[in-house]
């Protein structure tokens, strides 16, 4: 593990290589032409890389992804740091994210005190409530650009976390799928919702699920595919 000192000085470099690739003098074209908007995709990948290497890989892997997630923070901070109006820079950034963290675990850096694990999300989930005081509903805040299931999964957390029973599942769907017949598509969401909320009263990861069976399923497919050396 690295000292104080030299983690500030890695993350004071990567900063600096990430600044001479934006410089207007031998910096990076490509680098320079980004936005924070061209730059999701490559967000997105990075994410996902991490996901698996975290679900599937090596230590060296989790490390290598971790990094790439980390170059992303840095890149985007540098473009919010270069344009006109200066939003903010990495060290708004790191502190925001420091203070935050602090005001969510008063268990640790406050007089709270917390018995178990669920005193814990207690706390964290009331400081958050109060940072969040402006917001207009339960569900502001959940991600649009989360993947379906994820974000179906977030909502119905929400949901009962406001005090609502769980979602009844696929019979209290039923009058309305019939009303959308002639929409196959819905019908088909809709029960795919069911078993999303069916899998939330169970304590899955529906999403994490999902992705396990797709794997799985790569795997079975990888076995019986005809090898293309022609052996």
């Amino acid at each position: 593990m690295h000292d104080d000192t030299g983690l500030e000085a890695e993350v004071r470099e990567l900063s600096d290589v990430v600044e001479a690739l934006l410089a207007d003098q031998g910096g990076c074209g490509w680098n320079r032409a980004q936005t924070h908007e061209s730059l999701v995709t490559y967000l997105v990948e990075e994410c996902a890389e991490l996901v698996e290497a975290i679900e599937d890989g090596t230590v060296d892997d989790r490390r290598e992804e971790l990094g790439d997630v980390l170059y992303q923070v840095v890149l985007h901070a540098a473009i919010a740091a270069r344009a006109s109006d200066g939003a903010f820079d990495l060290a708004d950034v790191v502190r925001d994210v420091r203070l935050k963290t602090v005001r969510r675990h008063p268990h640790v850096f406050g007089g709270e005190d917390a018995a178990d694990v669920d005193d814990i999300v207690r706390l964290w989930s009331a400081a958050k409530a109060v940072e969040k005081a402006s917001r207009s509903s339960a569900y502001d805040g959940v991600p649009r650009g989360l993947p379906a299931l994820s974000r179906a999964q977030k909502l119905e957390g929400r949901r009962v976390a406001a005090g609502a029973a769980p979602a009844a599942g696929r019979a209290a769907d039923a009058g309305r799928a019939a009303d959308a017949a002639d929409d196959a598509e819905l019908v088909w969401g809709r029960d795919l919702l069911a078993v999303v909320d069916e899998a939330g009263r169970d304590g899955i990861d529906a999403e994490r699920a999902l992705r396990r069976a797709v794997r799985e399923r790569e795997t079975l497919l990888r076995a019986v595919e005809p090898r293309r050396d022609g052996a």
